[in-house]
């Protein structure tokens, strides 16, 4: 749906044609929080080299050359990656294995996990044992005990408004927190993200609990296949009751020192005390899909972490197709490359595949206009990513075709 109307420019952004209906009428932006301050912290000198061997050095990893733009200046978070949506190449990378506190994008895996598991039309009323345990000081969207919500109310609470409650509820459903913690940890198993250790579904802090920006671009990779999570997290904003709830992510919604990033469509953002300020975004520009995944900018200027984002993201668009990868985003256990042979869970990935048959029209956000085809920004409302199709994960099935991945909206 759209965005705030801004003078001067107006994102690519790309909304799904069966996003609700509002009014144009924007509500005022909604205050971002500020990353919490935390020590400084030296990453370990050995981290998983899964994705490439330079994927586990510390340090930032990029292969400069001439005509590939210099990363951007005064980059302070602990760990980040920049990588290729389609491709899964790794374009550059900082700590990327840096296992650290995850905050709300956490909420990615959760849903990659559970999405598919409830109709999105399903009725559940809220139990008082739904939203007990809690932490203090959650992010909520604010549901009430006794009141009916249908599921797909309950993702938008997720993904707009990062709500614990609406998690708490939905873990409720899927037979508990525990059930829910442990389909999530087997569901990181599965997708390789083995720097993830699962305590929490809704990602709040909690002792032992860390991911890393390498797996946290597995979990929105993964995601991105599924429409309906792709619906969800491209939301800018949405009714919930008899309220208006916008999406926290300030490179989708915007705010008062951030624009809206052309070309965005998710994924989700975080932020607790312990893990400062988390966010992986996806975006597309001039055919190419990039994710970024940011953990914990040291510096604490308010909306930090969508700056140094949107900053990587520029450089991933300007360096596309002239700098050398430095590693891969792995695909799933049992997923079959085009080669038609079973991948055996430790090689480089070759790509997700962006695109595919059956695509579905979208409406942009800008000019209202249709796009065929998998469309700018993930196409959100189309059938792209046919490796996961039908929401859970399918082994066997294989890598979509390079003709299919190179499928194109009319800008």
């Amino acid at each position: 749906m759209p965005a705030p109307k801004r003078t001067g420019r107006r994102p690519l952004l790309v909304a799904s044609a069966t996003l609700l209906s509002l009014s144009v009428t924007a509500p005022a932006a909604l205050a971002s929080p500020a990353p919490a301050p935390s020590p400084t912290a030296t990453p370990p000198a050995r981290m998983s080299t899964l994705g490439g061997a330079r994927l586990g050095q510390p340090g930032t990893q990029v292969n400069l050359a001439p005509g590939v733009p210099v990363l951007p200046k005064n980059l302070t978070a602990r760990s980040w990656i920049v990588s290729d949506a389609e491709s899964g190449e790794v374009l550059a990378a900082h700590n990327a294995h840096w296992r650290l506190p995850p905050a709300s994008t956490l909420k990615m895996l959760f849903a990659d996990t559970v999405l598919p598991r409830f109709p999105k039309g399903t009725h559940h009323t809220v139990a008082p044992s739904d939203l007990a345990g809690m932490g203090i000081g959650s992010s909520v969207v604010g549901m009430r005990e006794g009141r009916t919500y249908t599921v797909h109310d309950l993702w938008l609470g997720v993904f707009l408004r990062s709500g614990n409650d609406a998690v708490r509820t939905l873990s409720a459903m899927n037979g508990g927190i525990a059930r829910t913690v442990q389909d999530m940890q087997e569901h990181a198993g599965q997708l390789q993200a083995l720097d993830t250790h699962v305590v929490s579904p809704d990602g709040y802090d909690a002792p032992g609990q860390v991911s890393s920006a390498y797996d946290l671009s597995l979990f929105a990779r993964s995601g991105l296949q599924k429409k309906d999570f792709r619906e969800y997290c491209s939301t800018v904003r949405a009714t919930f009751g008899s309220a208006t709830i916008q999406n926290t992510n300030r490179l989708l919604s915007g705010d008062t020192d951030v624009p809206v990033y052309p070309g965005i469509a998710g994924v989700k953002n975080g932020n607790t005390t312990h893990a400062g300020a988390t966010l992986t975004a996806v975006a597309e520009r001039g055919g190419k899909v990039l994710l970024v995944t940011m953990m914990n900018p040291e510096k604490h200027e308010h909306n930090e972490v969508y700056k140094e984002s949107a900053k990587l993201l520029d450089w991933g668009f300007q360096a596309a197709g002239k700098v050398n990868a430095v590693g891969e985003l792995v695909p799933p256990k049992g997923a079959v490359p085009a080669t038609g042979q079973p991948d055996t869970g430790a090689r480089a990935g070759h790509g997700s595949g962006i695109g595919g048959s059956g695509s579905q029209p979208v409406v942009s956000a800008s000019t209202g206009s249709r796009a065929g085809g998998a469309g700018i920004a993930l196409a959100v409302a189309g059938g792209l990513l046919v490796l996961l199709g039908g929401g859970a994960f399918l082994v066997n099935r294989r890598w979509p075709l390079p003709d299919l991945m190179r499928r194109r909206a009319r800008h």
